[in-house]
């Protein structure tokens, strides 16, 4: 289950590290049920997407106080964990119980666009339903584990995105692709906007001061506060990606005005977003080279 989070919308190599500190800490659901939230955070601080955090804290709980603190063995009543949708319901019971069932990700349904040389978006409510149809077709009677970890190799190592190796395919009499470097076929991205905000670095009595997140995005994660620009040039400029956003943020330093914000000793800093954490670090390393 734990690995199933982090590896949502991240990569195994990005994840690995993390795993391995992760399950020191937290070895069972009862103690991950029983750490405070911001140790939580502290831990995935990195990773990203820190609402997976938070719901596998939230899904450790429900476990415990639903569960006996047996994580369930069936797809359907692990959907009703926090944070636990279609793919991973069926990813925990197919790999952890070997529960057959379908266990579609982006290897699979590469495997299965071209398999059944299936034209139309992959990525619409159409295409959803094809490869839940397609997947759901090809499950044997039991086994699972074993099913669908063999189709996500063979999108990993033989069916892959770029020239893929057809000839050494063990399926390809089955095969329907007329062209599979042409498949998957997906939706047109969205347009990248452009968004600035300023923020300011605030450093007075030998703390850095923060304010917290209030949510949605980045909440219980602390922040550089929020600035109106200082009509001069920034100190600092951190560019990072959200969604389909591209934002610059430009850091201002300056005295604490707002006596709202809470103060940090730089060694000790709470959990913050990566792109603010990198900022504070520049900042940190302009002060000691002045």
């Amino acid at each position: 289950m734990v690995s199933e989070f982090m590896l949502q919308q991240t990569t195994v190599a990005a994840v690995t590290p993390y795993f391995a500190r992760w399950m020191e800490r937290f070895p069972t659901v009862a103690v991950l049920a029983a750490a405070e939230e911001r140790e939580v955070f502290a831990l995935w601080q990195g990773l990203g997407y820190y609402s997976r955090a938070r719901n596998l804290h939230r899904a450790a709980r429900a476990v415990m106080e639903q569960h006996q603190g047996k994580i369930p063995r069936k797809a359907e009543t692990l959907r009703d964990l926090p944070g636990v949708g279609g793919y991973t319901s069926a990813a925990i019971a197919a790999f952890a119980f070997d529960a057959v069932e379908p266990v579609i990700d982006a290897n699979i349904a590469r495997v299965l666009a071209r398999l059944k040389n299936w034209g139309h978006p992959i990525d619409d409510a159409r295409g959803t339903g094809f490869l839940q149809t397609a997947a759901t077709g090809l499950l044997p009677e039991k086994g699972g584990r074993l099913h669908n970890s063999a189709l996500m190799e063979l999108g990993a190592l033989i069916c892959t995105a770029r020239n893929p190796r057809c000839p050494d395919c063990p399926v390809r009499q089955a095969c329907r692709a007329v062209d599979p470097g042409s498949l998957p076929v997906k939706r047109a991205r969205q347009k990248t906007e452009d968004l600035r905000e300023f923020r300011g670095f605030i450093f007075h009595r030998g703390k850095l001061w923060l304010e917290e997140s209030a949510g949605p995005r980045w909440k219980g994660l602390w922040l550089l506060p929020a600035v109106q620009p200082e009509g001069r040039k920034s100190d600092h400029i951190e560019i990072h990606p959200i969604t389909r956003f591209r934002v610059t943020m430009e850091l201002f330093s300056g005295p604490r005005r707002n006596l709202r914000l809470t103060g940090f000793s730089p060694t000790d800093l709470p959990p913050m977003p990566s792109p603010h954490r990198r900022a504070v670090a520049a900042m940190l390393k302009k002060r000691h080279a002045h």
